[in-house]
């Protein structure tokens, strides 16, 4: 199997829909599913980045009582 290829199923609608956004847009279907992914990613990378500093702030908020509690000074 090559590396650069996928195989992969989609439903017909979203076959049909490509078909015609690829002709009103005078864009080949790969170009779409390309620029589509690429919005995807960069969607799913923005999320899981504010996840992981959400989580991040989350394990660090505590307040003043609650940091220093049990601490002796």
């Amino acid at each position: 199997m090559d590396e650069n290829r996928i195989d992969f199923t989609l439903k017909p609608d979203t076959i049909e829909n490509l078909k015609a956004f690829a002709e009103l847009l005078k864009k080949d279907v790969s170009w779409i599913l390309e620029e589509a992914l690429t919005e995807y990613f960069s969607t799913v990378q923005k999320q899981l980045l504010e996840k992981n500093l959400a989580d991040e702030n989350a394990m660090t908020n505590l307040d003043y009582d609650e940091f220093w509690d049990g601490v002796d000074i």
